[in-house]
C-alpha cells in the first residue's frame, strides 16, 4: 500500500506540495517548501542502539536533536544514526526521504517512533515517503496512521 493509499482509506485530509528534490531541511528552506503549506516543519532521523533496536525521531526543523538526552528520557542505550542500508531495508526510505510516514514500509514493526512532544496539537510538514514533495497533516492524523501501522510510539519533551 502507498502512503496516499492510506490516508484515503482513513479519511485523512492533507495538503500536497509537490517540488525538486530536497536531502535536507536547508534545501527546503531555499525553495520556501514551508512557507507554502501550512504548518511546522520537521526533521526526521533514522537512528538505531547497540542491541539492533531502530527507532524514528520526529522534531521541529529548527530544533537541535539531542541523542544523548533522547536515550536518557527513554531509558535506552546510546543512539547512534542507522546505515542508509537500513534505512532502505527496514523502511523502505532513501536519505532525504526519512519521515514517519515510512513505517508503513516496515510490516515486521522494528521501528519505534519517538516525537517531540511540542509537536501536539500541530499540523505537521513531512514527506509522503519520496523527497519531491511534502505534505500537511495534522499531528491527531500521524497518530491515527501509527495506531493503524501497530507501531509503537513514545513522546518526549526535548
Amino acid at each position: 500500500m502507498n502512503i496516499f493509499e492510506l490516508l484515503n482509506e482513513l479519511g485523512i485530509k492533507f495538503q500536497l506540495l509537490e517540488h525538486a528534490a530536497v536531502y535536507t531541511v536547508e534545501e527546503s528552506r531555499q525553495l520556501k517548501i514551508f512557507e507554502q503549506l501550512d504548518g511546522r516543519a520537521c526533521k526526521n532521523l533514522f537512528l538505531r542502539n547497540k542491541r539492533g533496536d531502530y527507532f524514528l525521531l520526529t522534531l521541529p526543523a529548527d530544533k537541535r536533536a539531542d541523542l544523548k538526552l533522547v536515550a536518557k528520557l527513554l531509558s535506552l542505550p546510546r543512539l547512534s544514526f542507522a546505515s542508509e542500508t537500513e534505512l532502505e531495508k527496514i523502511l523502505g526510505l532513501h536519505t532525504g526521504a526519512v519521515t514517519p510516514l515510512g513505517i508503513i514500509n516496515d510490516a515486521e514493526k522494528k521501528v519505534r517512533l519517538i516525537i517531540d512532544s511540542e509537536l501536539c496539537d500541530k499540523k505537521l510538514l513531512l514527506h509522503p515517503n519520496i523527497n519531491t514533495a511534502t505534505i500537511s497533516l495534522t499531528f491527531a492524523d500521524l497518530i491515527k496512521i501509527i495506531q493503524r501501522t501497530g507501531h509503537e510510539y513514545s513522546l518526549v519533551a526535548l
